[in-house]
C-alpha cells in the first residue's frame, strides 16, 4: 500500500509539470495557423527569394550572423509543419498542398542561390559552406526535436519564441543555399550532400510534427479511407527510415574519423618530440579505408630512414596500427593550404631577424673598414710626407669620438698623432694641416704632437730580442 502511495505521487508530480491540457489552444485555431503558412504564393514566395539571396551572401562571406538572420525571415517552416499536420489528422489534400508548395520552395530556393553563386566574384568554399554537406544522424536529431518544438509551441497559448528558435536551430535554408552553390560551381558532391540535408530536415520536422498532433490528440476527418490512412502511414514510417539510414552510416565515418585525428594527435604530440626540429604540421586523412599520417618537421634535418623506422614502431601503441606515415623535413617540405599561415609566419619572422643581422652586419663592416682605411692611410702616406716634411717622423691618423665631461655631448674628430724630429715651423705647419685635410678627404683634422712613443718601443722590442739570441 506504501508502495502505491509512492508510485502515485510520482506520477502525479510528473504529471502536473507536463501536462499539456491547460496550455493547448483549441485544434481549429492550431490548425488555421499551420495552414496559412502553407501557402507559397506572392509575399511569401518573395520573402523566400530574398531570405535565399540573404543566406548565399551569408555562405559567401562565410559571415553566421548574416545566415542566421536569414533563417529567421524565411518562410521554410510552414509546409513542412503543414506536412505532419496533414498526415496527422488525415488530410490528404493538404499534404498534397504542402509536398506541392515545398517542391516549387526549394526548387526556387536552389535556382535563385544558383543564379547568385553563378555571378558572385569569390565563390571561394568556406567553412559555412562544406559544413552543409555530410550531415549524419545527430541532423536527424535536431530536425526531429526542432519539430517537436515547433508543433507544440503552435498548439500552445505561449508560444515565445520558440519557432524562430526552431527555424535557426533546423538550418532550413543553408543546405538548399549550398546546393545552389554546388550546382553553379559544379560540384555535384556539395549539391546532393547539402540536398539530403535539406530531406532530412524536413522528414523529421514533418514526423515530430506528426507525433506531436497524435499526443496533443488531433481529431480527424470523419470520412477516411482506412486503407489509404494505413498506406500513408507506413509511406510516413517508411521514409523516416529510409532517410536515416544513409546518416547512420556518414556518422560511423565521421566518428571513426573523429577517433582517428584523437590518436593521430596524441601519437605526434608524445612521440614528435626532437631536440632542433619541430613539427610544424601534421595531416591524418581516411582514403578509401587507408589511413595515412603525413608529418611536416621545419629545423634540424633528421635521418629519414631510421626516423620513420623509429616512429611507426609506435603506432600500434596508440591504436594506429596498419597507418602509413609520411614524414617530410629539408627540401622535400612542399608547404599546403593548411600549414601556409603557420609557414608564413615563421618566413615573416625569420626575414625580420636576417634583416636586423643584416643592419648589424653593414654597421659593423663600415666600422672595420673606417678603421682599416685610417691605418693604412699612414702608410700610404708616408713616401709623400718625407719629402714634403723632413721633420715628421712618425704619423697616426684615427678618427675619435671626445666626450664633453660637463655637458656630456659626444663630438667625433679626425686626429693625427705625430712625431717631430725637429720642430715645424708654424707656416709649415698650417701647410701640413692642409695637406692631410686634402689627402684624406675631410673638412678638419687636429695634429697632436706626441713623444717618440713608437721608436722607443721598438728598440725595446729589439734590444728584447737581441738578448734572447745571445
Amino acid at each position: 500500500m506504501k508502495e502505491n502511495n509512492i508510485a502515485n505521487r510520482i506520477t502525479n508530480f510528473f504529471v502536473n509539470y507536463f501536462t499539456l491540457t491547460g496550455d493547448l489552444v483549441p485544434q481549429a485555431e492550431a490548425e488555421q495557423a499551420i495552414r496559412d503558412g502553407v501557402s507559397f504564393r506572392g509575399t511569401n514566395i518573395l520573402i523566400l527569394i530574398i531570405a535565399i539571396l540573404i543566406a548565399s551572401l551569408g555562405l559567401n562571406t562565410n559571415s553566421t550572423a548574416v545566415i542566421i538572420g536569414a533563417m529567421l525571415i524565411s518562410p521554410l517552416m510552414g509546409p513542412i509543419i503543414g506536412l505532419g499536420l496533414g498526415v496527422g489528422i488525415h488530410d490528404f489534400s493538404l499534404i498534397k498542398r504542402c509536398i506541392r508548395n515545398l517542391i516549387m520552395a526549394a526548387g526556387f530556393s536552389v535556382l535563385a542561390s544558383f543564379l547568385y553563386f553563378l555571378i558572385s566574384p569569390v565563390n571561394e568554399n568556406h567553412s559555412e559552406l562544406f559544413a552543409r554537406t555530410s550531415p549524419t544522424i545527430y541532423d536527424v536529431m535536431i530536425g526531429f526535436f526542432g519539430g517537436g518544438a515547433g508543433i507544440i509551441a503552435l498548439g500552445s497559448r505561449n508560444k515565445g519564441n520558440v519557432i524562430p528558435g526552431v527555424a535557426i536551430a533546423t538550418a532550413l535554408m543553408p543546405p538548399l543555399c549550398t546546393a545552389g552553390y554546388g550546382l553553379a560551381t559544379w560540384q555535384l558532391s556539395y549539391f546532393f550532400g547539402a540536398f539530403y540535408l535539406f530531406i532530412i530536415n524536413s522528414i523529421y520536422i514533418a514526423f515530430a510534427t506528426f507525433i506531436g498532433v497524435k499526443l496533443m490528440n488531433f481529431k480527424g476527418a470523419a470520412t477516411v479511407d482506412n486503407a489509404r490512412e494505413h498506406k500513408v502511414r507506413k509511406i510516413v514510417y517508411a521514409l523516416a527510415i529510409l532517410t536515416m539510414l544513409p546518416s547512420i552510416w556518414l556518422t560511423y565515418n565521421m566518428l571513426k574519423e573523429t577517433k582517428f585525428n584523437m590518436q593521430a594527435g596524441e601519437f605526434i604530440n608524445k612521440e614528435c618530440k626532437f631536440a632542433n626540429t619541430q613539427v610544424l604540421n601534421y595531416k591524418p586523412v581516411i582514403d578509401h579505408g587507408m589511413r595515412s599520417i603525413t608529418v611536416t618537421l621545419i629545423g634540424k634535418v633528421l635521418p629519414a630512414d631510421s626516423l620513420e623506422l623509429a616512429l611507426s614502431s609506435r603506432l600500434g601503441f596508440y591504436g594506429l596500427a596498419g597507418t602509413k606515415l609520411n614524414i617530410v623535413q629539408g627540401e622535400n617540405q612542399t608547404i599546403t593550404g593548411e600549414d601556409s599561415s603557420s609557414v608564413k609566419d615563421i618566413y615573416i619572422l625569420t626575414q625580420s631577424t636576417i634583416s636586423r643581422q643584416q643592419s648589424t652586419i653593414d654597421s659593423l663592416r663600415q666600422i672595420t673598414e673606417r678603421s682599416d682605411s685610417a691605418n693604412a692611410i699612414a702608410l700610404r702616406l708616408a713616401p709623400e710626407i718625407k719629402v714634403l716634411f723632413p721633420q715628421v717622423e712618425d704619423i697616426a691618423v684615427s678618427r675619435s669620438i671626445f666626450s664633453n665631461v660637463s655637458d656630456q655631448k659626444a663630438d667625433t674628430l679626425n686626429v693625427a698623432l705625430v712625431h717631430y724630429s725637429s720642430d715645424m715651423p708654424k707656416v709649415q705647419a698650417e701647410k701640413f694641416r692642409e695637406y692631410l685635410k686634402a689627402r684624406l678627404s675631410i673638412k678638419s683634422i687636429d695634429i697632436v704632437p706626441v713623444p717618440r712613443i713608437v721608436n722607443e718601443k721598438h728598440k725595446t722590442t729589439s734590444s728584447q730580442t737581441q738578448q734572447k739570441q745571445k
